[in-house]
């Protein structure tokens, strides 16, 4: 359509250069193009009829997916798996879901805390290419948290058999990897993964002592089966417990992937929203034969929407640098091998590093993923309620921040005691005053260029984080002057813990940020300031009159970049096959898609009815 064309004619930057950016290169570019044209083309793969599937008919299509795409895994190069998966991911989040409780946490479990030898035996039994094991996972229990260390479901040694005994603990599954407190002549020794077997995997039938449900129809990503487990009195082979010394968890992986997954599916939505409000025109200045005006050109919508550009971005980028130090950090952990000293005091510092600053990533990026789809959601108007927009579902589709929150609590106490920082919290060293409180610092400009400059964005972000972080020691230090134990102090500082965390992580993605995106980074610092404008005042490092300026350049860069907005969502490349929506196709036009797809699909489904034909009375 000639709305969305004329959108393309002049953009201020190549969009096929962004995109190998973004991607990574031109070859994962390619890779992905081919495998979102593949996925295109297999039947098993359609998408436009997920609206109108029963909850068992999504089933038994996720697990149809679950054999193709393992089979896919284990005959294909890695290189595209990954790609794979990722195009997956945003296609089908629900199955994405399914696929990954069986190879991320069931396999992964696997991976790292079997010895070499049971790796190789449960292979062998088919857990990788899923041909006689489908596996889940257990460690949630309905009567309990998430303190993995005060798991009440137990597992007893019997010594007279060599066995394991589960006592008090999802649906299409086969094994499972169950977490257990281990208990051996009636002491604990800590929590420990076992491998225990659901059903035999000839009959299907349940094995004595396992009593299984399914939760039913969720709030969204109803492919995944999820659902509870019961054991009583299950005895397990002693060789079912994963007995490799386990140097991290496949917790970090995960928050690590659900910050490429924010990224990626605040992408798909704000691909939508933008190309809808590029061709939906809506009131004009009344002269005749005159256009209306296209949202896009409302500055209250650029408002809404190009704030969420910049946000997108920088998860984009910060996604990218973050799981290029969790494979370091994994490298660095399987290259110990038995070393100690330094490289282990080295090695701990950094998982400590990687874990809390996931875990905070994993928090705030999900929640301004989870903002992001729902603004571009209710910019569609009446649209954004159907199903078939591909954004409500998108909504229902998708507590870590505290662990993040604590370790900036002990790191800054540590740095005041002398100890050197991580590179990522750098900037406490200027933040802490002789006297171990917040050094008092101030904006200098005054005028929207000078306060809405990256380096006095990141400086102005990096001063008021380090104020909330010490704001945080401070409450965990009275805690602790009030006779509170350690633990009991972080929970008495947990409300400033998590203000600084957000403070924190706000600062880490604005840092990631590159120059060759100047106007998205300045706009994600000032409109991310001027939502916390409070914070800045109360840390006294902003004017009145300087948050002023700081709105009046949020309007400025909303403006600019409204020029490049459908560009730099076509660099983000998705295909309309994976936007999955009338109202984001490439051409802008959604009648063709909606009178080929959506219409038969209502039609079959009997979801409308045509009365007779009116009779009108003409008079001569």
């Amino acid at each position: 359509m000639e709305s969305i064309a004329e959108e393309r004619k002049n953009p201020s930057f190549p969009v096929r250069d962004l995109t190998y950016w973004i991607d990574g290169g031109k070859r994962t570019t390619e890779l992905k193009e081919r495998v979102m044209l593949e996925l295109e083309r297999d039947p098993l793969w359609r998408v436009s009829d997920h609206p109108n599937l029963t909850l068992a008919e999504t089933r038994e299509r996720a697990m149809k997916k679950v054999r193709r795409l393992a089979d896919l895994a284990t005959t294909r190069p890695l290189e595209e798996t990954m790609v794979r998966l990722g195009v997956i991911s945003v296609v089908d989040p629900g199955f994405w879901t399914r696929f990954g409780v069986h190879f991320g946490l069931f396999f992964g479990a696997l991976q790292g805390q079997a010895t070499p030898s049971q790796l190789a035996y449960w292979m062998d039994k088919g857990a990788l290419s899923m041909q006689g094991i489908t596996g889940c996972f257990g460690m949630t229990e309905l009567g309990h948290g998430s303190n993995v260390a005060g798991l009440e479901t137990t597992a007893t040694l019997d010594e007279s058999t060599d066995d394991g005994g589960s006592a008090e603990q999802r649906t299409q599954a086969s094994h499972c990897a169950v977490y257990a407190q281990l208990i051996v002549k009636g002491k604990r020794y800590g929590t420990k993964t076992f491998v225990v077997q659901l059903r035999d995997t000839q009959t299907f039938e349940l094995m004595p002592g396992v009593n299984i449900g399914d939760l039913g129809k969720k709030m969204g990503r109803d492919q995944i089966d999820n659902g509870w487990i019961r054991f009583t009195y299950v005895r397990i082979p002693r060789s079912h417990m994963l007995m490799k010394h386990t140097k991290v968890t496949k917790a970090g992986d995960g928050r690590v992937s659900m910050v490429s997954d924010s990224a990626n599916v605040a992408k798909r939505a704000l691909t939508i929203a933008t190309r809808y409000a590029a061709v939906r025109r809506q009131f004009s200045d009344g002269t005749p034969g005159k256009a209306e005006t296209k949202l896009l050109d409302y500055p209250i919508h650029q408002h809404r929407l190009l704030p969420l550009m910049a946000q997108t971005f920088a998860m984009i980028f910060t996604a990218r640098e973050i799981t290029a130090n969790y494979e370091a950090l994994m490298a660095q952990l399987n290259g110990l091998g038995d070393a100690k000293g330094a490289e282990v005091d080295e090695a701990i510092k950094n998982l400590k590093e990687t874990h809390a600053t996931s875990a905070g990533l994993k928090a705030f990026c999900t929640w301004m993923c989870l903002n992001i789809i729902d603004q571009c959601r209710q910019s569609l108007g009446g649209h954004g309620y159907s199903a078939y927009t591909g954004l409500s579902q998108a909504y229902a589709d998708f507590h870590c921040a505290l662990h993040c929150g604590r370790y900036l609590v002990s790191t800054a106490i540590e740095a005041r005691n002398g100890q050197p920082l991580p590179a990522n919290l750098s900037y406490l060293k200027d933040a802490i005053a002789p006297n171990g409180k917040a050094a008092r610092r101030t904006c200098k400009g005054s005028k929207p260029d000078e306060v809405a400059s990256l380096e006095a964005l990141k400086e102005a972000w990096s001063s008021v984080s380090a104020n909330a972080i010490l704001n945080a020691v401070r409450d965990f230090e009275e805690g602790v002057a009030k006779g509170l134990s350690k633990d009991n102090a972080y929970e008495y500082s947990s409300a400033s813990r998590l203000h600084a965390a957000r403070m924190h992580t706000y600062t880490f993605l604005l840092h990631r940020l590159r120059p060759v995106l100047l106007l998205l980074a300045r706009l994600f610092g000032a409109h991310s300031a001027v939502q916390f404008s409070g914070e800045f005042l109360q840390a006294g490092y902003y004017s009145g009159e300087q948050v002023e300026s700081l709105k009046a350049f949020v309007n400025h860069a909303c403006s600019e970049v409204r020029k490049d907005a459908v560009p730099l969502t076509d660099a983000f490349n998705y295909t309309d096959y994976v936007v999955n929506s009338p109202l984001g196709r490439f051409d802008g036009n959604p009648i063709p898609y909606f009178d080929s797809l959506i219409k038969p699909l209502l039609e079959r489904t009997q979801t409308f009815e045509t009365g007779p034909e009116l009779e009108i009375d003409q008079e001569e």
